[in-house]
């Protein structure tokens, strides 16, 4: 009996991070920008918690980026991602990122990987290149890369102008 009740206690331990690991999929199961199914990209996955109680979470650093930008008046008090290698939720800053490779990212042109073990980065290093980086430089990655977005779809939106094929009405007197 005893050795039942020693057994069932280390079952607990060790599944019970694994049950509360996925609570933030379970109240935002879509991305809140993108619509993607973050229980499917639970290993790029990000949920931010702010001041006033209110939490978002995104498929990606790429939409937590729109929302982080949205949000400029609230304060940030947790910034979590998905490890690649295990899918739990870790501290973005603490986490040993890896920016570029040759595996593709999630909503991005360049790939921006979380992990939390250092060994875990160095690893995906070794079989898909990219570089080490810290979560400020992968957030500044991910912003330029929106920026680039953005400067394209004002060009487009420009040369449709100029061939007289413009989506946009003229506005009415």
């Amino acid at each position: 009996m005893r050795l039942a009740s020693i057994l069932l206690l280390i079952e607990v331990v060790c599944w019970a991070p694994l049950c509360f690991a996925q609570e933030d999929i379970q109240k935002h199961r879509s991305c809140a920008y993108c619509g993607m199914d973050r229980k499917t990209f639970g290993y790029s996955r990000m949920l931010v918690e702010y001041s006033d109680g209110a939490s978002v979470g995104t498929c990606s650093i790429r939409c937590i980026v729109l929302d982080l930008t949205q949000s400029l008046t609230k304060l940030p008090c947790s910034l979590k991602v998905g490890d690649y290698q295990t899918k739990k939720l870790i501290d973005a800053d603490k986490a040993f990122w890896v920016v570029g490779g040759n595996k593709r990212g999630v909503m991005t042109q360049t790939a921006k990987w979380a992990f939390e073990k250092e060994s875990g980065a160095k690893e995906f290093i070794n079989s898909y290149g990219g570089d080490s980086a810290t979560f400020h430089e992968a957030l500044k990655a991910a912003y330029e890369e929106i920026y680039e977005e953005v400067k394209d779809t004002l060009e487009r939106a420009e040369e449709r102008k100029a061939r007289g094929s413009s989506p946009c009405k003229p506005p009415s007197r």
